[in-house]
């Protein structure tokens, strides 16, 4: 069997299974194993793959059928430009969050070594990618996961990014501790709507995902509280779920030491990110 001739076989395999990238992840298992490049499996197709390598690709894609996500096959995952390790103690990171990372530091142009939180970091993607764009950041990572944390250490050792990490739930993981940007993507699925996500979701931690009866709890908690971690002027980014976007803004407008708030949609148009901005004083 030729390398396209896998692909193809692959990918009308996963497109049966009901996969939602059969062709995407097809190619990903080829590049990964073969380690080649797009252009290097074209020319390249008409050759056949070595006898391990053409077992690796078969397992992988077993593993793939069954509805694992490819990105904890290959143990990676591409964010902002970068290729992050994850395993299915953190969430895969995702194009959406992108919106927030984006609008964070832009926020962080004009701070000179700003402070930075990634609240509930899981693989670190949201503070490592604002480490890597933001020169002279100070990066923190939160997690309540030991095993998240384990993922973020590493992907920070991996991205040449000097962070610190912190273990609890939520703001216990800092103590007193101020910032000059706080950002999160904290779980917001309810917890009725758990059972019925993707099949590809359902193998990520639910601790990651599960927000309470309505999704919302996790937005409660850091509104009520993420005040006394920013320094003046300081800003909170926050990911949100579909539908969510107006009950977070009015929790944050609740709290009279924020200045402004605002919503900001992803590239798809749904509002994606909600901001609010301490007061000067």
């Amino acid at each position: 069997m030729t390398i396209s001739e896998w692909m193809k076989s692959a990918q009308e395999a996963l497109e049966q299974s009901g996969c939602p990238d059969p062709a995407v992840d097809a190619r990903w298992i080829a590049e990964d194993v073969l380690h080649m490049s797009v252009a290097e499996l074209r020319f390249e197709g008409q050759n056949a793959p070595e006898g391990t390598q053409l077992a690796r690709m078969n397992e992988c894609l077993r593993r793939r059928l069954e509805g694992e996500p490819v990105q904890y096959i290959l143990r990676r995952a591409d964010f902002m430009g970068l290729k992050l390790y994850v395993d299915n103690r953190v969430l895969i990171p995702r194009q959406d969050t992108e919106t927030l990372v984006e609008a964070a530091v832009i926020a962080l142009q004009a701070r000179k070594h700003p402070r930075v939180l990634d609240l509930c970091t899981g693989s670190g993607a949201i503070g490592l990618s604002i480490g890597t764009l933001v020169p002279g950041a100070e990066i923190t990572l939160s997690d309540v996961s030991v095993g998240a944390l384990e993922v973020a250490r590493r992907n920070a050792h991996d991205l040449n990014v000097d962070a610190t990490l912190r273990h609890g739930d939520l703001f216990k993981a800092v103590g007193r501790e101020k910032f000059d940007l706080i950002a999160s993507n904290p779980p917001y699925i309810r917890t009725s709507e758990m059972e019925g996500l993707q099949r590809e979701v359902r193998f990520e931690p639910a601790i990651a995902l599960d927000g309470g009866l309505d999704g919302l709890l996790f937005y409660r908690r850091i509104a009520e509280e993420a005040a006394r971690h920013l320094l003046p002027g300081g800003s909170l980014y926050l990911e949100v779920g579909q539908g969510e976007s107006r009950d977070v803004t009015d929790m944050l407008r609740d709290n009279p030491e924020f200045g402004e708030t605002g919503i900001l949609k992803d590239l798809c148009g749904v509002e994606r990110v909600v901001w609010a901005r301490m007061k000067q004083e």
